[in-house]
């Protein structure tokens, strides 16, 4: 049976210090890592918080916070994913570019297809224009960043081909309550599970309240990381689950 082992972290960003943020990350990424995880989720812009200063935050695309990802799951033999601000000389502004790198040196992106323009992200930040989808572990991981959760269409899309939805995200604790519903409506309606990570704490004014959450095909929470800080949520999923749910369930099949 294909099983994958996930942690999701949930935690606080130092506004703007990477330094910092990285240096603690690497505890939490060796502790979820030491019990065991294949898949390890960090937040949106992990290392700087949601930050539209993109001269201060932006780097290259081999910059040290993706430089920390690959060299983290080098180190554990697993699987990280967040995402960076990263300046793409392809693009005419930087792009939030979630990173996506194996234990063998594997290294895929996906920028993120809608740009936050509720709070001025699309006059910061390019959108991208691929998804992503990627064998990890034997299962079909699908990667997206927080705003595009509110487009179940893109969800939809990829479905056939996935079991397992990865969110990182930077979601503000006044629209809790979208953040999940809006997970578990993901789930059932694609019947896939699906990781939800977010951040808790406060950057430049917002309030974040967690609510990361690891939830099965048929829409049922595994784990829920509520308002704690550090918090590591742990969950397994199986590729089989997802085969047996749309087997007994066909509705996949009457999309239009």
């Amino acid at each position: 049976m294909t099983t994958l082992s996930i942690a999701a972290i949930q935690h606080d960003i130092a506004w703007q210090d990477r330094d910092t943020n990285l240096e603690r990350y690497a505890t939490l990424v060796a502790e979820a890592a030491e019990a065991g995880a294949g898949l390890i989720v960090l937040t949106e812009m992990f290392s700087t918080g949601f930050s539209m200063e993109t001269d201060l935050v932006a780097e290259a695309p081999d910059g040290p916070s993706a430089q920390f990802l690959i060299d983290q799951a080098a180190a554990h033999e697993a699987w990280l994913c967040a995402t960076i601000p990263v300046h793409d000389p392809a693009r005419p502004l930087p792009v939030n570019r979630l990173i996506l790198a194996g234990p063998a040196g594997e290294l895929h992106h996906y920028d993120k297809i809608h740009p936050f323009s509720y709070g001025g992200e699309d006059k910061h930040y390019s959108p991208g224009e691929n998804f992503l989808t990627v064998d990890v572990g034997g299962l079909r991981v699908s990667t997206f960043t927080c705003y595009d959760l509110r487009f179940a269409d893109e969800f939809w899309g990829l479905a056939a081909d996935t079991d397992l939805f990865v969110i990182p995200a930077n979601w503000p604790a006044k629209r809790r309550a979208h953040w999940r519903a809006l997970l578990v409506a993901r789930a059932i309606e694609n019947q896939a599970y699906v990781v939800g990570v977010n951040r808790v704490g406060e950057g430049d004014g917002l309030e974040y309240a967690g609510d990361s959450l690891i939830i099965n095909p048929l829409g049922e929470v595994l784990a829920d990381g509520g308002s704690g800080e550090a918090q590591t949520l742990t969950a397994t999923a199986e590729a089989a689950t997802v085969t047996q749910t749309r087997d007994r369930f066909p509705f996949l099949q009457d999309r239009r």
